[in-house]
């Protein structure tokens, strides 16, 4: 086993009580003495920091650099506003994901963040394909956190008022108390909020100064499963794999007009014949879905889905509690024919059939600020 590492924020979890896991080669907190629970509700009410420092970071210079980065993705880099941020998907050759990513145009060049367990495996993709004359920095001496949840601009605001003039998906360079950072109006709860990358040196005090306002609380990655699961926001390596395209994964929306059959710069990713095959021809078999349970048991991630003739139609591959919900959520994929919403289907629990019906995810209101 290779020592797990620590992220700029490890002393300061341990000084709050943050209990301590380890996640994607890295020690995380788990959770706080508020709880799991109390911390998710915290969220939904008010605004949670949470650590997400064992993301990768990356900086790429060129002028061709967004030309470059939309040869690796189904996704509109080379139209992308200076200040605004995208979501993205890294394709392989079989139009499987291989990580899903956000891509941010700063104008002099493009910042892109991955996900930690596909961080080596992204840098090492984009090294290898991206052409001459762009350069990658991998931002290893960067904290990134995140603040979210309807009180999080307020808490925010009163530390830095230029947050405020910030929309959904708007990133800016800003100074908060002396430090530059790099601030996006974003996040994976569902709730209003940002992501704040700060340099190393800077991020404990800067985390204190947030966790100050009266507003915040320390959220932990329990909440955080939680949240961004009512959410029905995806979990790579869960919700979303290799073998699986954007178009299985309900992630249609996520492929740009312009680089569908019809756009002006149709296809060019990898994979793109798969997946835009599908597209055209709604040709796939199974679908991700969302399921709420019509009991109170928790459906947990790999419990089989079958139909009312015990015939396995799909599995789950996120499943929890859905403390706003207030009943047991889950997202998996089940056979086309059985992904219409409202359709019941069963989980099996400790041999027991459990029902459920396919519903849209999310299973809360986003509300995302827009405006």
């Amino acid at each position: 086993m290779s020592e797990l590492s620590k992220t700029p924020l490890y002393d300061l979890h341990v000084e709050l009580g943050g209990k301590m896991v380890p996640f994607a080669g890295f020690e995380m907190p788990v959770q706080y003495p508020l709880g799991v629970k109390k911390e998710h509700i915290h969220t939904r009410d008010h605004a949670g920091l949470f650590d997400v420092s064992h993301m990768g970071q990356v900086k790429l210079t060129g002028e061709n650099a967004a030309a470059e980065l939309e040869k690796l993705v189904p996704v509109d880099i080379i139209d992308l506003p200076a200040g605004k941020q995208r979501y993205a998907l890294f394709t392989n050759d079989n139009g499987g994901i291989m990580d899903d990513l956000m891509v941010t145009n700063y104008g002099d060049h493009l910042y892109v963040v991955v996900n930690a367990a596909c961080k080596e495996q992204d840098i090492a993709h984009m090294r290898a394909n991206l052409g001459a004359g762009v350069e990658l920095e991998v931002l290893d001496d960067r904290a990134l956190v995140a603040l979210q949840g309807p009180e999080a601009a307020q808490a925010l605001s009163r530390i830095c008022p230029e947050v405020n003039e910030l929309v959904f998906m708007d990133s800016r360079h800003i100074t908060i108390d002396g430090v530059e950072c790099f601030v996006s109006r974003s996040g994976y709860t569902g709730e209003d909020g940002y992501e704040i990358s700060i340099p190393s040196a800077d991020a404990e005090r800067l985390c204190r100064l947030f966790i100050e306002q009266p507003e915040v609380e320390c959220i932990g990655l329990g909440a955080r499963d939680s949240l961004r699961l009512e959410s029905g926001l995806c979990l790579y390596g869960h919700d979303l794999d290799q073998s699986t395209t954007p178009i299985e994964g309900s992630l249609i929306w996520a492929i740009s007009k312009c680089r569908r059959a019809d756009g002006e710069r149709a296809g060019g990713f990898p994979g793109a014949e798969v997946v835009l095959g599908q597209i055209a021809n709604k040709d796939y078999s199974r679908k991700r879905v969302g399921f709420l349970a019509q009991g109170k048991a928790p459906i947990r991630e790999g419990a089989e889905i079958v139909n009312a003739d015990g015939e396995k139609i799909g599995e789950v591959t996120s499943g929890s509690f859905g403390p706003t919900v207030g009943k047991p959520v889950a997202m998996g994929y089940v056979e086309t024919a059985y992904s219409a919403l409202e359709t019941e289907v069963f989980a099996v629990v400790r041999g027991k059939q459990m029902p459920m019906t396919v519903s849209k995810a999310p299973f809360i209101e986003q509300r995302y600020y827009r405006g």
